[in-house]
């Protein structure tokens, strides 16, 4: 290797290991403190409530985690993890512990964590999982188990990335995990009784959301994020589309569609299928937000809750909080404004 390419290449290491470092330092400060739903950044948020306690997890150094009890004023937390899992840097070495898109669940009598690891533009990646008996920090019970790797994609083998986990459980109550980011689009699979490994062969995951509407189509597939959420007869199947992480330039927008049986095909409202290209838009950008996307739903309260993360021009772009109700018109959700 050249000295002075490889003087280049330890130079941009040791100015990422400070940034993040430095940010590590940030959020450990702000642990206990409080702060209002509109000054939250975040990305890739979940919500789920315990008790009268709100806990949103997202993206960032060990996983962000956020409480509340009324959604209005949030509490910074610790993350679940103090250290990036040991497994997770021999499996993804790029990866140092900037964990994305945690998902959220009560399932088999306790709380189970999707959360992804990842090499950033690659699909050198994992989903892996931990459990916790409570989401309380104060209860004696509460600690944070992880179970390792779920799932891994490798470049030039497998033709989807193992990001953006989200469980769901069909009408017998078996857990199947959606997931994916570009590539080959969305993917699904049925995990094992204890949600802890896939219950069939990686090489027949079922497609079920893809911006691409023929095997011949070789457009870039920029759909990724999925989150599939029953209501009354149907699984209603969000994802994002088009661009994140752009700040100002992010074009992030949230499509559905949905479908009688959780395995699909997920049609959206014209009746066009979400594997081959069809997606109805829930939400895009505005002129004050630049784009919004990765979305978590949940019944709270007796209402349904719609989180998602949108880059806020009044901020040059920062990535905001946003927690909204959904609506329901003719079976489907809507949402009255950003």
């Amino acid at each position: 290797m050249n000295k002075s390419y490889f003087l280049l290449i330890m130079i941009i290491s040791l100015l990422l290991s400070i940034s993040a470092n430095a940010q590590r330092r940030h959020f450990r400060d702000l642990t206990g403190k409080t702060f209002p739903l509109d000054s939250i950044r975040s990305h890739d948020p979940v919500i789920i409530k315990q008790d009268s306690v709100y806990y949103v997890f997202a993206t960032g150094f060990g996983i962000s985690v956020i409480s509340s009890t009324d959604m209005e004023n949030w509490t910074i937390e610790k993350p679940v993890f103090a250290e990036a899992p040991k497994w997770a840097t021999e499996a993804i070495p790029e990866y140092r512990g900037h964990t994305w898109a945690p998902d959220i669940s009560y399932f088999n009598g306790q709380y189970y964590l999707y959360y992804s690891v990842s090499a950033f533009g690659k699909n050198t990646s994992c989903i892996g999982v931990a459990t916790n008996k409570t989401l309380h920090p104060s209860d004696p019970d509460f600690k944070w188990v992880d179970h390792g790797k779920v799932i891994q994609s490798f470049p030039g083998k497998t033709n989807w990335n193992a990001i953006d986990g989200n469980l769901i459980l069909d009408e017998n109550d078996a857990p199947w995990l959606s997931f994916g980011s570009f590539w080959g689009g969305l993917q699904l699979v049925q995990l094992s009784d204890d949600g802890l490994s896939p219950a069939q062969d990686i090489n027949t995951f079922a497609t079920i959301a893809s911006r691409r509407t023929s095997d011949e189509d070789r457009r870039e597939n920029s759909i990724e994020a999925p989150f599939i959420y029953q209501k009354g007869d149907y699984y209603y199947l969000f994802a994002s589309i088009d661009f994140c992480c752009r700040g100002m330039n992010s074009t992030y927008k949230i499509i559905i569609g949905r479908s009688k049986t959780i395995q699909g095909p997920y049609l959206d409202k014209e009746g066009k299928r979400m594997d081959k290209g069809g997606g109805t838009i829930l939400l895009q950008g505005n002129d004050r937000w630049a784009g919004v996307g990765h979305n978590g739903a949940a019944h709270i309260d007796g209402k349904d809750i719609l989180v998602y993360h949108g880059y806020d021009r009044q901020n040059n772009g920062a990535s905001k909080l946003l927690i909204k109700e959904m609506k329901w018109v003719d079976g489907w959700p809507v949402i009255d404004h950003l």
